[in-house]
C-alpha cells in the first residue's frame, strides 16, 4: 500500500528484515485495533441499567478501516503495507510483489495477528465473567455466523470482498492515482467491506486476522478457520489475475520489491 512514487529495483530498497517488522506491526495493531473494538467496545455496558454504549457494527467497521489506513501511512512506505496473507498472494499474482518473500510475509503476518490475539484475550480476562467462547470477534457460519449465513454464502461473500478489496488496492497504489491518498482509499474499502459483510461471517477477507482470534474464541472457530484461508486467497488471486485485462493497466515487474 505504499503511497511512494513507484519505482523499479533498487538497491535502496527496504531490507527484508525491517520489511518483515513493518509487516508485523501493521498486522499487530490491524488485529489489535479491529477485533479488539468488537471485543471491547461494540457492545459496552457498564451496569444492567445502564443504556448501552457500544460502538456497534459500524464503530468495529471504522476500526478496522482505521487501522490499515493509520498503518500504511505509518510504514506502508517499508513493506508495501499489505498486513494480509491474501494481499501478498494477489499482489504476487499480480507480479506486483516478488514470490520469494510470499512465506515470510505470511509467516510474519499470522505470528503478528496471534500475539495481538493473545494481547485481546489477556485484556478481556481482566474483566469479571468474561467467556471466550464465542466473544473474541472469530469468523463463521452457520451456527458461528452473526445473522446465520451458510458456508456457502460465506464463502461467496468472502471471496468477492476480497478480490474487489485487491482491486481498490492495485488501483489506488498506481503512480497516476491521486498522490498521497492511496491508504485513505483503502481504509475506507475495508471499512465498506465490514459495514457489508460483519452480519454474515464476521468479515475476514484476511486469513491473518481469523488465525489471530479463532483458537482463543474456541467453539466451532478453529474447526471453520479453512474456510478463511481459502475463500480469501482465491478472491485475491482471482483479482491479482484480472487487474491487468480488465483495466488495461499493467505495472507487472514494477515496485517488486516493495509491495503493491
Amino acid at each position: 500500500m505504499s503511497t511512494a512514487p513507484p519505482t523499479h529495483r533498487s538497491p535502496a530498497q527496504p531490507k527484508l528484515a525491517h520489511r518483515l517488522g513493518a509487516e508485523f506491526l501493521g498486522t499487530f495493531w490491524l488485529v489489535f485495533g479491529g477485533c479488539g473494538s468488537a471485543v471491547f467496545a461494540a457492545l459496552f455496558v457498564a451496569e444492567p441499567s445502564m443504556f448501552p454504549a457500544g460502538i456497534g457494527f459500524v464503530g468495529v467497521s471504522l476500526a478496522f478501516g482505521l487501522t490499515v489506513l493509520t498503518m500504511a501511512y505509518a510504514v506502508g512506505h517499508v513493506s508495501g503495507g499489505h498486513f494480509n496473507p491474501a494481499v501478498t498472494i494477489g499482489c504476487a499474482v499480480a507480479r506486483r510483489f516478488d514470490f520469494k518473500d510470499v512465506l515470510p510475509y505470511i509467516a510474519t503476518q499470522v505470528v503478528a495477528g496471534l500475539l495481538a490475539g493473545a494481547a485481546i484475550y489477556a485484556i478481556a480476562s481482566g474483566r469479571e465473567g468474561f467467556t471466550a467462547t464465542g466473544n473474541m470477534a472469530a469468523n463463521g457460519y452457520g451456527a458461528a455466523s452473526p445473522g446465520g449465513y451458510g458456508l456457502m454464502a460465506a464463502f461467496l461473500a468472502e471471496v468477492i470482498l476480497t478480490a474487489f478489496f485487491l482491486y481498490v488496492i492495485l488501483g489506488a497504489t498506481h503512480e497516476k492515482a491521486p498522490t498521497g491518498f492511496a491508504p485513505l482509499a483503502i481504509g475506507l474499502a475495508l471499512t465498506l467491506i465490514h459495514l457489508i459483510s460483519i452480519p454474515i461471517t464476521n468479515t475476514s477477507v484476511n486469513p491473518a486476522r481469523s488465525t489471530a482470534v479463532a483458537f482463543f474464541n474456541g467453539g466451532d472457530a478453529p474447526a471453520q478457520l479453512w474456510l478463511f484461508w481459502l475463500a480469501p486467497i482465491i478472491g485475491a488471486v482471482i483479482a491479482g489475475a484480472t487487474y491487468a485485462a480488465i483495466t488495461g493497466i499493467d505495472r507487472r515487474d514494477q515496485d517488486i520489491e516493495g509491495g503493491v
